[in-house]
């Protein structure tokens, strides 16, 4: 059963509608960056997944179907029969899920340092198991830890700790339930069939989904992508290169207009 997800609004409520969904652990605070920029051209819908912000926490586990059904029935509840989505990690794995099982949804897709698959279920599930053990914070400094080149976390620690701080913060429950949607996910067999345009964005140094193992898959199973991989940065593209991933966006969001 679907929840009502917690979601802010932005930009001329007449615009293309434009979905935004965010990494594991964090809320729609991690979209900031990009919120004046994409808010010229869309109307800017950023949601917490089920179990993060303020979005309802039902037991666990989740799956990754649950997830999509969650954005398909917040589209229901806005009345938007359709819309453009981006996602990053959990919430690009989302986007693609969407594409694959509810295609007329979607316009125009953007998938940001994500994966197709996420192969062993083991490391997750014992991640689901720590952080209902011992909570959030447990995981927050190794989770934060992949998400900026060490040399962007050197100069810019409060940002580190903003992030940090949206980790420790999740439900361990929601956290874990999530953990558990990514553990059993798998999609390569559908993204042959996708027919939204989709724009894929990776960090070159993402420690977390690295290119090769993800990134390239995606873009080799793809009928229709455009591929751009950032030189010198980690998993948490949106944050550590806003100018060039809100560029690409507008770029590509705009393209069918």
């Amino acid at each position: 059963m679907s929840v009502d997800l917690h979601h802010v609004e932005s930009g001329p409520p007449d615009a293309p509608p434009l979905l935004l969904g965010g990494s594991l652990g964090t809320t729609t605070a991690m979209w900031e960056p990009q919120v004046a920029a994409l808010s010229t051209a869309f109307r800017v819908i950023r949601f917490d997944h089920r179990g993060h912000g303020g979005s309802p926490v039902p037991p666990g586990p989740y799956t990754m179907a649950d997830l999509a059904g969650d954005v398909v029935a917040l589209l229901d509840r806005l009345g938007l029969a359709r819309a453009h989505y981006a996602g990053l990690s959990i919430g690009g794995m989302v986007g693609q899920w969407l594409a694959v099982h509810h295609p007329d949804r979607l316009d125009r897709l953007a998938l940001l340092a994500t994966s197709p698959h996420t192969g062993p279920a083991g490391p997750w599930l014992e991640r689901a198991a720590l952080v209902r053990a011992e909570g959030t914070a447990a995981v927050a400094d190794a989770v934060v830890g992949r998400w900026f080149t060490p040399e962007f976390a050197r100069d810019r620690p409060g940002d580190v700790a903003v992030l940090r701080a949206q980790v420790a913060a999740t439900d361990p429950e929601g956290y874990a339930g999530c953990c558990e949607a990514v553990a059993g996910y798998d999609v390569r067999g559908g993204l042959p069939g996708v027919t939204a345009p989709t724009l894929l964005v990776a960090g070159a140094e993402d420690p977390s989904t690295p290119p090769a193992q993800h990134a390239d898959v995606i873009a080799r199973l793809l009928p229709d992508a455009a591929y751009t991989t950032l030189p010198d940065t980690a998993h948490l593209v949106s944050w550590q290169r806003p100018d060039e991933v809100n560029a690409l966006l507008l770029r590509h969001l705009r393209a069918g207009e």
